[in-house]
């Protein structure tokens, strides 16, 4: 635990290997992770359908609203059967990793429906946080996330605000926080859908419309 006992540090490379044990134990357990990312910090766990069911219950999150999927290489794009058409492709060689999340078609067999959105695909993105990036590798399989409050609240930008909202469920065990310092301020990622022909922005947010319309032209959005 940090100095204060708020969490597991999750700063430097040796500590965030130290973490790596523990951590993986904890998911193999359908636990709840707490952990910093490159724009907030998030509730997240393994993709199973015990550990989805855990941190639905626990975020009381309501039907049809899906968790994203953070990745740590293309690779587990295939793994997972999910399709990235060609224009989607280049948003991805482009902007990934980063603050861009690609909701894709596919995935039957290998994810749960629970992550699927309304417009019925699997929202993913590839996070640029170097952390993240080790322990995802490290498990082998994505991580699924959430913003890490309490319904109505701020989203939280250090992990002393994770433990005085969910003391409990830290003190009990069901939420494993890790402590990756104070993130800065920052805009969400920005959210494309790409299960359909033409590419529609669904969210605004880091990376401007703009830029992705110079990778992709026909892009559906107004901003």
């Amino acid at each position: 635990m940090t100095a204060a006992g708020r969490g597991v540090p999750f700063w430097s490379p040796p500590e965030v290997e130290g973490s790596i044990a523990g951590t993986l134990a904890h998911l193999a357990n359908n636990g709840v992770l707490a952990y910093p990312t490159e724009t907030v910090y998030g509730f997240g766990g393994a993709i199973d359908s015990a550990s989805v069911d855990r941190l639905v219950s626990m975020k009381h999150r309501p039907a049809g609203k899906p968790f994203l999927l953070l990745i740590s290489g293309s690779e587990m794009i295939e793994r997972l059967g999910l399709q990235l058409s060609r224009s989607a492709s280049q948003l991805a060689a482009r902007f990934w990793p980063g603050p861009l999340t690609l909701v894709l078609s596919g995935g039957e067999r290998r994810v749960s429906p629970r992550l699927r959105g309304p417009e019925g695909g699997i929202a993913v993105r590839w996070t640029s946080h170097a952390g993240l990036q080790r322990l995802i590798s490290a498990m082998g399989d994505p991580l699924t996330s959430t913003s890490a409050n309490l319904p109505g609240h701020p989203a939280a930008m250090n992990a002393g605000e994770i433990a005085d909202e969910w003391s409990a469920e830290i003190t009990s065990g069901q939420i494993r926080l890790l402590d990756g310092g104070e993130l800065q301020a920052s805009s969400p990622s920005t959210v494309v859908d790409c299960t359909t022909k033409k590419l529609r922005v669904i969210r605004p947010g880091a990376i401007p419309v703009s830029l992705l319309r110079e990778s992709v032209p026909d892009l559906i959005g107004d901003r």
